[in-house]
């Protein structure tokens, strides 16, 4: 069981408007194998809670708009632990993610240098995926 604290900070969720709602649920439960923890609203009103399978969420909005590609967004990216980047990359991909970048090894030059091995999708309204396989962080 993860420890949590009580009075400091913690994470929790991830927000994103959905363009196509019901087809991001799709995809973030076959997809990634998350599973719908709770919903609320109506048609554009609509949300629901993605549990990424730690008591830790992805949050979906509907009535999203599709983003300029051109646009920065200030979320840079959000990460899943994953135990298999290629099998995480490969389901994905095969459920309509762009391939951002290909799953390859990297070397964290900090002390010490950690292996990692990383692979990026963007998902069905532009958010971009990045799948983190390490037994150290």
């Amino acid at each position: 069981m993860p420890t949590r604290p009580v009075n400091g900070p913690g994470f929790h969720h991830v927000a994103i408007r959905a363009v196509d709602f019901d087809r991001s649920v799709t995809f973030y439960t076959e997809a990634l194998g998350c599973t719908r923890a709770y919903g609320w609203g109506s048609r554009d009103g609509r949300a629901a809670m993605m549990d990424i399978g730690s008591g830790d969420y992805i949050e979906l909005f509907a009535g999203g708009k599709p983003i300029d590609q051109h646009s920065n967004s200030p979320v840079i990216h959000f990460a899943l632990r994953v135990d298999d980047v290629d099998a995480a990359f490969a389901k994905a991909v095969a459920a309509g993610a762009v391939v951002d970048m290909e799953p390859k090894d990297v070397d964290l030059q900090g002390e010490p240098v950690v292996r990692v091995r990383i692979a990026f999708v963007k998902g069905p309204d532009g958010e971009v995926i990045e799948f983190f396989q390490n037994e150290v962080l």
